[in-house]
């Protein structure tokens, strides 16, 4: 991915913001973006095609210091949208905001001064908190498990264990250059394949602090559910060339785990064909683990299970869990 030049007069970080109309959520985000306490940043506004509302406001602020707009065709790919402002940056590092998310004053101050003091980690992430449209944390933050990973992660970033959000990830920007920025033909989980490259070339950094906010709502880009499994699935098919050989059974292990609970997933919401249609489509590079013959087959049995019987299944499942978190 080309770099734009660097200058002496460019911004230690150059913030990417992805927008598509949304600017009851778009508006704040960029006050967050103000009203941070580390104040060398460029802020590169990426807009794909919005309405008029959205146009006329970026308009009324794309002369400001700081702020740079571009006027994209609408693609619907944020990683089309996200790549056309990082060759736009200038800066040192790169941040991610995504336009109805929201940062605490002191995110970029505690992520850089974080970095500055760990030489070998080139990029950062920090902990986070879900609200609602209207703000609100969502009532199960208080109990959503956390832990921070840091070093090499590329294992936990492969399974999910490291929880990483996009607005999270502030990173050099040679680094990103090097990974190959994001990829536009992804429709989802560009952020997950991109964080994979990432941990292959570099140890991370975690501030513990949750410096993010990430909202939840109707008009959410992820509600577009099976388009991350065939990301996922993209991106370690893709990867499993380029690492050594327990990694690659690592990719290997983790591409049958995502079929199956994307098979899993049509099989709850009752479309049965399109559940054989994703277990038959893995079974050229699954065919070898017990885990996809076992678990596709109880997938299927239970996809045909006249409703009461999978809904006295599931409860029984439920049940037995409960049991066994009792110490039974």
């Amino acid at each position: 991915m080309e770099l734009s030049s660097e200058h002496p007069t460019s911004p230690v970080v150059s913030v990417v913001l992805p927008t598509f109309n949304r600017v009851r959520f778009l508006r704040p985000a960029i006050e967050s973006v103000h009203a941070q306490t580390f104040t060398d940043w460029e802020l590169i506004i990426a807009d794909d095609g919005s309405d008029l509302e959205t146009r006329q406001y970026l308009e009324s602020i794309s002369n400001q210091a700081r702020i740079q707009v571009l006027w994209l065709p609408h693609s619907g790919r944020p990683s089309v949208v996200r790549n056309a402002a990082l060759r736009r940056a200038s800066g040192e590092y790169v941040a991610f905001l995504d336009s109805d998310d929201l940062w605490v004053a002191q995110k970029l101050a505690r992520q850089i001064e974080t970095l500055r003091h760990r030489n070998t980690c080139l990029w950062s992430y920090t902990a986070f908190l879900q609200i609602d449209k209207c703000g609100n944390p969502l009532s199960g933050e208080t109990t959503r498990p956390w832990v921070a990973y840091e070093g090499d992660i590329f294992e936990q970033v492969v399974t999910g264990r490291a929880s990483i959000r996009t607005p999270s990830v502030l990173a050099r920007r040679h680094l990103i250059a090097q990974a190959g920025g994001f990829d536009e033909a992804m429709l989802a989980a560009e952020d997950f394949d991109l964080w994979m490259r990432l941990a292959l070339y570099s140890d991370v950094a975690v501030v513990d602090e949750p410096l993010v906010y990430v909202r939840r709502h109707d008009d959410s880009h992820t509600r577009d559910w099976h388009s991350a499994f065939v990301g996922r699935d993209r991106s370690l098919r893709l990867r499993q060339p380029l690492v050594k050989r327990m990694r690659r059974s690592l990719l290997r292990r983790e591409r049958v785990r995502n079929a199956l609970k994307l098979a899993a997933t049509h099989a709850e919401m009752g479309a049965q064909s399109l559940m054989l249609h994703a277990l038959w489509r893995s079974l050229p590079y699954s065919w070898s683990y017990p885990q996809w013959w076992l678990n596709g087959l109880k997938t299927v049995i239970r996809a045909r299970l006249p409703p009461r019987l999978l809904e006295l299944y599931r409860r029984r499942r439920r049940a037995r869990g409960a049991f066994s978190c009792h110490g039974g």
